[in-house]
Formats: C-alpha cells, structure tokens, sequence
C-alpha cells in the first residue's frame, strides 16, 4: 500500500497538567509509530488563544506533527481523537506533491521570494 504525507495538528484541554499533556502526546505518538507511521517532525506550540471558544475554554495546548503513513491508519486515528476527553480539536492534512515541494524548499531555506515589497516613494 502507498504511504502519504501528512500534516496533523490537535488541540489538548489546557486545563490538563503538564504530565497529563506529556501523557496525551505520547499516547497519539504511540498509536502512530504501532500502525507503521513514520514520525517526522513533531512541534508542541504550546498554550494558544483559541479563536472563539470551544468547550468553554478560550485556549489551547497545539501539538503539530507531520508523518508519513497509509490512508487507513488516518481514520482509526481520527476516531481515537473523537473518543478521548482531552482533545478539543484536531486536523488532518494530506500533502499532494505541490505541499510537498513547498516543504522541502522551506526546510532548505530555498522558498522564492513571491511579492518583493517596494520602499514607499516620498512626494
């Protein structure tokens, strides 16, 4: 079976304590690297204000992880972030080759410069 790229980013409860959250992150990497998902990169951010509200709470602790793995390890995923109390919100991206080449020129520093900005003229 072919194998895509993935971008996941899942909001935890902020009220949680800090071993709680360690707990939640290590769970989702675990289930992750047991059906075969090869873990790129994983990013906390950290408590973020939320945008509006959800659950009564206005922030959040973010988790963001890009991984590569097969199309039906994204639902028994996504169905374990539905069913577990501590996480708020998630997302799942599946990266096509333009995301893809976007990514790589980004590691290396390389993204092309798209809109120059132009020093104000005086009058």
């Amino acid at each position: 079976m072919a194998k895509n790229f993935y971008e996941l980013t899942y909001i935890v409860n902020p009220v949680l304590e800090d071993d709680q959250v360690k707990e939640t992150v290590a769970k989702f990497t675990a289930l992750l690297e047991e059906n075969g998902a090869e873990i790129e990169e994983t990013d906390e951010w950290g408590i973020q204000r939320l945008a509006y509200e959800i659950e009564g709470k206005g922030s959040g602790y973010y988790i963001n992880s890009y991984f590569t793995a097969e199309g039906e390890l994204i639902a028994k995923l996504e169905r374990a972030f539905q069913i577990d109390d501590n996480i708020l919100r998630f997302l799942t991206l599946k990266y096509d080759a333009k995301m893809l080449r976007h990514r790589e020129l980004k590691k290396k520093g390389e993204l092309p410069l798209v809109f120059e900005e132009k020093p104000e003229v005086e009058e």
